[in-house]
Formats: structure tokens, sequence, C-alpha cells
């Protein structure tokens, strides 16, 4: 996971741990946390988190993007993911029952170098990685970016659960 991966979970999960009103909180919260951030990085950062200020009675603050992929990042769908495996060709997701058209959706929207593309059925997505990528070491960006352990199995493929 890299340095600017672990920025973005802290901010989601900053986010979803406390009313965060203002950038300049977010910022204060994150240095707290042991991130240091330009205000440009940190609205980079909401950006791809699919983060937005929502009105409430007690004012305005920032919340995550809903789970419907539309404008949400990856980060916001951790959790929803049961598997993932490859084989010679192609990566498969399966995912909770009805989160495959949402975590594709991220997928595409965050566009990783290394996929060309995504299919999304109710619960399973095919991931064609890009040009000579092999589809394990697809399968071990995507278990990373998705939040899930990954472990190889024998006989069957390559498999990352």
């Amino acid at each position: 996971m890299t340095s600017a991966d672990r920025r973005r979970d802290a901010v989601a999960r900053i986010i979803r741990a406390r009313r965060i009103g203002t950038q300049e909180e977010l910022l204060a919260a994150l240095e707290r946390a042991g991130f240091r951030a330009t205000q440009a990085t940190l609205s980079r950062d909401l950006a791809r988190l699919g983060a937005r200020r929502v009105s409430g009675p007690e004012g305005a603050v920032y919340e995550l993007g809903a789970a419907d992929g539309a404008d949400g990042g990856l980060a916001a769908l951790r959790g929803l993911v049961s598997s993932i495996a490859a084989n010679a060709s192609m990566v498969v997701i399966r995912t909770h029952p009805g989160s495959a058209p949402a975590i594709a959706r991220a997928i595409d929207l965050a566009q990783p170098p290394e996929v060309l593309g995504t299919i999304a059925g109710d619960d399973t997505i095919f991931v064609a990685p890009a040009g000579e990528l092999r589809p394990r070491r697809l399968a071990a960006r995507l278990a990373e970016l998705l939040g899930t352990p990954s472990a190889l199995a024998g006989e069957g493929g390559d498999r990352t659960h």
C-alpha cells in the first residue's frame, strides 16, 4: 500500500469516526494521525474517496459517497469483496450479493493503469488486465486496493482471498 493509499484510508477513517465540517479541521485531524498533506492534496483525496459536504441540522459536514459507485472511491467499498481469484487470462472478484456493479464502477472510475476493463453481474466481476500484465499480479493489486487479504491457493489457478 502506498503512502497516498494509507493517507486516503486515514482520511476515510476520520470522516467516518467524527463530524468534520471543514478541510482545515480534516487537515488538523490528519496531522494528529501522523499524516501531513496540503489543502490541494486533501482536495484530491476527498474527490478520489467520493467524499462530499452535506448540510444537516448542525451544519455542513463531510461524508463519504454512498456505495453506489457513481462517485465513491474504492476505499468506501471495502468489506464488500468476498474473494479475488485469477487464472491465466482474467481476474474474478466475488462480492456480497448486489455489490458487484458498484465495485466494478469504482474500479473503472479509479482508472488503475493495470485494468483494461470490467464486466459486472450481481455478485461477480470479471476484470481484464491491461497490456501484458499477469492476472495474478493484477489480483494482488486489486486485493490491495479493495482491502482484501490475499493468500494464494494451489491447484485451480491463482487465487487471492
